[in-house]
């Protein structure tokens, strides 16, 4: 590239690279062609605020991590959006030893940052190396419990260990006059974070989410550095939980159904509709490049967000329930053959039993079912017995919905593959509750729905190994998915492309990217042991109810409680809660096969979320005892 006179990049170059731009189809480089520098207004715009940040101090842009492709190889590109926010990337809790000002680093030396809830920016790169570092805390653990050898007596570790009480919880199982208020004194909040730098493409005006708003101060820190989750910060943030029911404020306790939104996803949202709105990837004009930037840095946050290698492995769906159909009506259908066999547990939902139902109806296929124990565990030992060279696939649930059980998924993933089998782990009760990472995991497929980790509704994803997704046929067909048609002849794009067919739910996924935005800025680590602590604390008081029979009683549990309360249906025990203003499930939860293997046909079913509180638990138990009474 020629330079000027002060050995800068020559603007006209630049801008010719950014008109080159507008020209690319999607998957495609862009090309050479040669354009009026003038032909886009914004080039010389974009060109000019290139050059002005190469006089920025050194530290003024934070180091990056690897080769992070930010969109799918040779799609239509934007430029990155980064971040330094050393204030809120502390992600050690219960470590008082830590530097709590340090960020993760990778092992190149690099530094990750955390973007603040809802700012829409994101540790991004440009770029077509797939390199990803598992060793990141942020989206990784380890499993030291891989061992095959004694099946039965294994079980999941979970993504946390369990090692002390947090806010709220210090000696709660100890004494019934536990003072919240008294308790959250000890603690001062995090500065709020000002002046982030940011270059969101094509749009410099909008810059008006940045930071931490007063009522978005989340995570507290006590004076020897512990790092602790504020729930009652948190419901501050979400406006519906300050919503009265029957004159009573809101408890959400039906968080396994749906998550509520905070309010920084429903003003991203908002603000997609007011200045973005476009279709995606093809067209020279402004909206249609800031609609394509927010749509697909929405799926590099995802990527990160679960440790996929590519963004090229990031399908976006409708919700989890899609992401599986595609899965069995493309891969299972061009794949499987009469006589092979699938392989679901008994705890999985029914969009994870049904379409291998339907498939295995259709093309004379075999579905067995690995038990659980009277815990509502998985038994790793007759799951063994189930594996042959027949077994083809085996999908099944990392968290259980209706009973809260955290499966073992590394050893099941392990011994499927072993067996030679492709597996799918349907995530849509785990990534709000615990951190994961696809690659340490080493699923083949990964599914999750938006509205269960604080997104909007009808936005899910699906996760696949790139080279699993190209090489099957798509499931269905029409624009944005094809390289070229004719009447002869069909070319398809790699994916993602080949499966995102026709306009897909551009604004949902940005408010998707929004929410992981929310909970990586608290950290999965932080929400995993707080619920944690929190769900042992409801745990504790609801045993003590005469009458009350929990449903589901694994060692590794997440989030949700399950029960029946003798003497009342479970329609009574919900309508008198509502009457609280106390929000739960009742019935059989889609999951009708796990609850007839305990015995019921539907339960009560509590869940918990970060933002709810040992004062919510507090008054759920006083209803409860209330019938009893």
């Amino acid at each position: 590239m020629n330079t000027n006179t002060n050995s800068l990049p020559d603007i006209n170059e630049i801008q010719e690279l950014a008109n080159s731009l507008f020209k690319a189809l999607p998957n495609e480089a862009p090309k050479e062609i040669a354009l009026n520098p003038e032909e886009h207004p914004r080039a010389k715009a974009i060109a000019e605020n290139i050059l002005n940040n190469l006089n920025k101090p050194q530290d003024f842009y934070p180091e990056l991590t690897g080769n992070f492709p930010l969109y799918p190889a040779g799609g239509f590109g934007a430029s990155p959006s980064v971040s330094s926010l050393d204030s809120l990337n502390v992600k050690h809790l219960n470590n008082e030893k830590a530097d709590i000002s340090s960020l993760h680093h990778s092992s190149n030396g690099g530094r990750v940052p955390v973007s603040v809830a809802g700012s829409g920016v994101t540790p991004s790169y440009i770029g077509q190396g797939e390199h990803f570092n598992i060793n990141d805390p942020e989206t990784s653990f380890s499993d030291n419990n891989l061992d095959n050898s004694d099946l039965r007596n294994k079980k999941s570790t979970g993504f946390f260990e369990y090692d002390s009480f947090l806010i709220e919880l210090p000696e709660i199982l100890k004494s019934d006059n536990f003072d919240y208020q008294r308790q959250k004194s000890v603690y001062e909040p995090f500065s709020k974070t000002e002046n982030i730098p940011s270059f969101y493409f094509l749009e410099d005006k909008i810059k008006n989410d940045y930071g931490l708003s007063s009522g978005n101060i989340s995570q507290l820190k006590t004076s020897s550095g512990l790092q602790v989750l504020d729930a009652y910060a948190i419901k501050k943030d979400f406006p519906i939980l300050q919503e009265k029911i029957n004159g009573k404020p809101l408890i959400w306790l039906d968080n396994a159904a749906t998550t509520q939104k905070p309010r920084k996803v429903i003003e991203r949202i908002t603000r997609f509709y007011e200045y973005e709105n476009s279709n995606i990837h093809r067209a020279a004009h402004e909206l249609a490049a800031r609609a394509t930037d927010a749509y697909e840095a929405a799926r590099e946050k995802v990527r990160y967000f679960i440790g996929a290698r590519s963004v090229n492995e990031i399908i976006f769906v409708r919700g989890a329930t899609e992401a599986i159909n595609l899965v069995a009506q493309s891969w299972g259908n061009q794949n499987l053959k009469s006589g092979d066999e699938i392989v679901v547990s008994n705890l999985e939902h029914h969009a994870n039993i049904v379409p291998w139902k339907r498939l295995a109806d259709k093309k004379g296929l075999i579905l067995k079912v690995i038990p659980v124990d009277d815990d509502g565990q998985i038994i790793l030992e007759e799951f063994a017995k189930l594996l042959s060279d027949k077994t083809k696939l085996v999908a099944f649930t990392q968290v259980s919905n209706a009973l809260g059980t955290v499966t073992p998924a590394h050893q099941i993933v392990a011994m499927a593959h072993a067996a030679g089998a492709k597996v799918l782990v349907d995530g849509a009760q785990s990534v709000s509750h615990m951190a994961v990472n696809v690659q340490s995991l080493d699923a083949d497929w990964f599914i999750f729905s938006g509205h269960k980790v604080f997104g909007p509704t009808g936005i899910g994803v699906l996760y696949g190994k790139e080279h699993i997704l190209n090489e099957t046929e798509p499931w269905q067909g029409g624009g944005n998915m094809i390289q070229d048609v004719t009447f002869e002849e069909i070319q398809y794009h790699q994916a993602p492309n080949r499966f995102e067919a026709g306009t897909g739910n551009i604004a949902d996924a940005v408010g998707l990217g929004a929410a992981i935005d929310y909970v990586s800025a608290i950290g999965m680590d932080v929400i995993g042991k707080y619920e944690h602590s929190l769900l042992e604390y409801a745990t504790y008081y609801i045993k003590q109810i005469p009458g009350l029979r929990i449903i589901g009683t694994a060692a590794d549990k997440a989030s949700v409680l399950s029960f029946t309360l003798k003497g009342f249906s479970n329609d009574e025990v919900g309508k008198a809660l509502n009457q609280e203003g106390i929000a739960v499930r009742t019935g059989h939860h889609c999951a009708q096969p796990i609850l007839r293997r305990m015995g019921v046909e539907t339960t009560v079913r509590p869940s918990l979320a970060f933002y709810n509180t040992c004062e919510d638990v507090d008054k759920l138990i006083a209803v409860l005892w209330k019938l009893r009474k």
